[in-house]
């Protein structure tokens, strides 16, 4: 044990041996199904969105809307002993833009049903917030299951304080070899921890995620329906899509590690 007074662990809560935090240590690895849906918002309604040291990529106001269902471990896979810890649903709004020359994504919205997801995305800068996300599933039997195969309608939704806010459905037509736009850029968020002190600042910084071991599977493409519900943040309703692409789906695992600070770390008045 350690001296009396000493405290561990990766995230809150803090203990003695440090085996009560909420998030373990990292590498996380992550396998799931994922709904992918490609769409246009505004323009300048994407640019204010994007902090300094981000800009506008060469398509502007290129956007994607992605519904997924994950199952995630740490590096001893305890987690999968524990299908209620390591099972959670998510959805997430990704911007297209630009790094230096570098393209990548901004997620300015994202929503998990599951505290540790959660809580994880504050750790990485990824502005999660509780919700209900549903996904049609894909079974090899039965009626109740479409299968990956033209002609399969697949369903996502997520809604927030009592209020719908995202549906979206794809209707397979094809195979295809190549993952959708956006799906293999890497994401630069903004780490925030509000100021507790009433005299100080907010500390912000810019940061990149860091993944390895991206591997796409069964990648179907076909038409889509998406829609915004009742929307009740005036902010998120100015990235209401203006035009709608193909829908992707396709089975996504990925291992995430510390990523690295890509702008400087600053104290914002």
């Amino acid at each position: 044990m350690p001296p009396a007074g000493t405290l561990r662990g990766y995230s809150l809560p803090l203990s003695p041996s440090g085996v009560s935090s909420m998030v373990p240590d990292p590498p996380w690895y992550f396998s799931g199904d994922a709904l992918w849906v490609t769409c246009r918002v505004r323009a300048e309604a994407a640019a204010a969105f994007l902090p300094a040291g981000l800009r506008p990529g060469p398509d502007p106001g290129a956007a994607a809307i992605a519904f997924f269902d994950w199952q995630w471990c740490g590096e001893s896979g305890a987690e999968l002993r524990e299908p209620v810890r390591a099972q959670f649903r998510e959805c997430m709004i990704a911007l297209d833009c630009l790094l230096g020359d570098q393209p990548v994504a901004r997620v300015p919205y994202a929503w998990v049903d599951s505290a540790v997801p959660l809580v994880r995305g504050f750790i990485q800068g990824m502005p999660k917030m509780f919700g209900s996300v549903w996904l049609t599933r894909s079974f090899p039997v039965g009626r109740a299951a479409p299968r990956r195969e033209p002609g399969g309608e697949f369903t996502g939704a997520v809604s927030a304080d009592g209020h719908r806010t995202i549906s979206a459905t794809v209707t397979l037509a094809e195979a295809v070899g190549q993952p959708p736009p956006l799906a293999a850029q890497p994401l630069v968020q903004t780490r925030h921890l509000p100021a507790w002190d009433p005299d100080g600042a907010p500390l912000e910084e810019l940061v990149m995620a860091a993944t390895s071991d991206a591997r796409f599977a069964e990648i179907w493409r076909g038409t889509t329906s998406l829609a915004f519900h009742d929307v009740t943040d005036p902010d998120l309703a100015t990235l209401e899509p203006v035009e709608v692409g193909p829908g992707y789906l396709f089975s996504y695992a990925e291992t995430l590690a510390p990523g690295r600070r890509v702008g400087p770390r600053s104290v914002r008045a």
